[in-house]
């Protein structure tokens, strides 16, 4: 008889940790496009420092330096806000085509 576990498995939480790493590597790379590429340095320094919030790293270190974790639905906010922000108001499209030509 083989001993079995009658606790759930949760794979949640692994899910969500996997969705925060690709979008803040997608936020990270919005900052770059738009620091260098871009007609507004300022603007992908600040979508750089926004991406962090989405790394789970970064979200442990700041629920364990103030006990206070970022709310899933700031998170979504500031997603769509960056995600708004960068195709619809900046022309990310015509900077990967700029970034793309300098290469």
């Amino acid at each position: 008889m083989t001993p079995t576990s009658n606790a759930p498995t949760n794979s949640s939480p692994a899910i969500l940790d996997i969705i925060g790493w690709l979008f803040g590597l997608v936020a990270l790379a919005i900052g770059v496009i738009n620091t260098f590429w871009g007609n507004d340095p300022g603007f992908g320094v600040f979508v750089m420092l926004l991406a962090f919030v989405f790394f789970p790293p970064v979200d442990n270190f700041i629920k364990g330096k103030t006990g206070f974790a970022v709310p899933r639905i700031a998170k979504w906010l500031l997603g769509f806000f960056i995600l708004w922000a960068s195709v619809g108001v900046g022309e990310l499209f015509d900077k990967i085509d700029l970034m793309m030509a300098s290469f």
